[in-house]
């Protein structure tokens, strides 16, 4: 996911019409991990009632022409296709990631690199792909069995994707972690980009995976200096900052202003962020939050910067959400007919997984 100044102008414009710059989707409720702090998993999560468990799913042709309806509906600059665990939905995933590559719209799958990418992804220039890898082996693989290392790397071999990795307190209290876990996935020829983001509790919470404040800070300013050493770590100065301090609350954060967030069912909001339930924002440590609040930060002319066009528009877009009529399914699940709009894909074009014939790696564009 790649934003900057001038992808949060046409977030503006995005805003000013009505539409969602950024769309994420929970295209299933169903993971076969079981991670200590997931947030999809979380009391409240999904409409502050549920977690994402409880929540119905699609699977199929249902599931398909259900995602392109929202989609179509929202008109966005980004979709971000999460769960759950996404990959287990590939099957659907590859009919719908060529409409969204013909329609020059950005997509983004986050996956825990349990199930095997599907080669055929690395063709899509408008794809990423991001593995959640939480810490070096020797903890990831007790916190997100069974995606251990060792299934990671057999399920990226000759893919390229990013990695993202959440720092909890146990990782930031040994001496030099950050470095060795860095020096490891840098050197990895899969790995594009690292994008870090801390752990972010909800209100009230008191656990052993959150960071002090002081950890916090010093975490910060260690990954900005590694990020100098190890070109892949995304880790500019501004996101640090907001790591040591962040928007106050979700009316104040960039990133949750200018998205929004489905659960499973494809119709439940997760609000006020990706997050769901009641995040902590004082202690939050998303990645892309922190990094589309420096970036709004950036002075437009005299006292005008970037982030107060998003702001002033978010009003105007609250009110025309409201008054836009929902497309009429029937007619945008027309549009990708077979054979039209690549949403269905005949058996020469289906798929395949690793083990295949196919080894190329093709260029990602990215």
């Amino acid at each position: 996911m790649q934003i900057g100044s001038p992808e949060l102008l046409r977030s503006w414009g995005k805003l000013l019409r009505g539409k969602t710059p950024l769309l994420s989707i929970e295209v299933t409720r169903d993971c076969p991990l079981r991670c200590p702090g997931c947030y999809a998993y979380g009391d409240g999560h999904v409409g502050g009632r549920a977690s994402l468990r409880a929540t119905p799913d699609y699977r199929g042709d249902e599931l398909v022409e259900r995602l392109l309806v929202l989609i179509e509906q929202h008109d966005p600059l980004h979709v971000s296709l999460v769960g759950g665990e996404p990959l287990l939905r590939h099957r659907e995933l590859s009919r719908v990631l060529p409409v969204l590559n013909a329609r020059g719209i950005p997509a983004l799958v986050v996956t825990s690199g349990v199930l095997p990418i599907p080669s055929a992804w690395m063709e899509f220039p408008r794809l990423i792909v991001a593995v959640s890898v939480d810490g070096l082996a020797r903890d990831h693989d007790v916190r997100r069995h069974p995606a251990t290392y060792e299934r990671i790397l057999q399920n990226i071999e000759r893919r390229r994707v990013y990695l993202h990795w959440t720092i909890v307190r146990a990782q930031a209290e040994q001496p030099g972690y950050l470095e060795e876990y860095l020096s490891f996935w840098n050197q990895r020829p899969e790995v594009d980009r690292i994008l870090v983001s801390l752990y972010s509790p909800q209100q009230g919470e008191q656990t052993a995976e959150m960071l002090s404040v002081e950890q916090r800070a010093d975490v910060a300013r260690a990954l900005h200096d590694l990020s100098h050493r190890f070109p892949k770590l995304i880790a500019p100065k501004c996101a640090g900052e907001a790591f040591i301090s962040p928007p106050a609350d979700a009316a104040r954060c960039i990133f949750a202003r200018i998205s929004r967030n489905y659960a499973s069912d494809l119709a439940t909001a997760i609000e006020p962020c990706i997050l769901g339930g009641t995040p902590d924002c004082t202690q939050c440590g998303c990645a892309i939050s922190a990094v589309l609040h420096g970036i709004a930060g950036v002075r437009l002319a005299g006292p005008l910067r970037v982030g107060h066009l998003i702001r002033a528009s978010t009003g105007v877009a609250s009110v025309l959400t409201r008054l836009r009529r929902a497309p009429d399914p029937a007619r945008i699940v027309s549009t990708y007919e077979p054979g039209r709009h690549s949403a269905s894909l005949g058996p020469a074009q289906r798929t395949h997984l690793p083990g295949d014939d196919d080894r190329r790696l093709p260029a990602t564009g990215r």
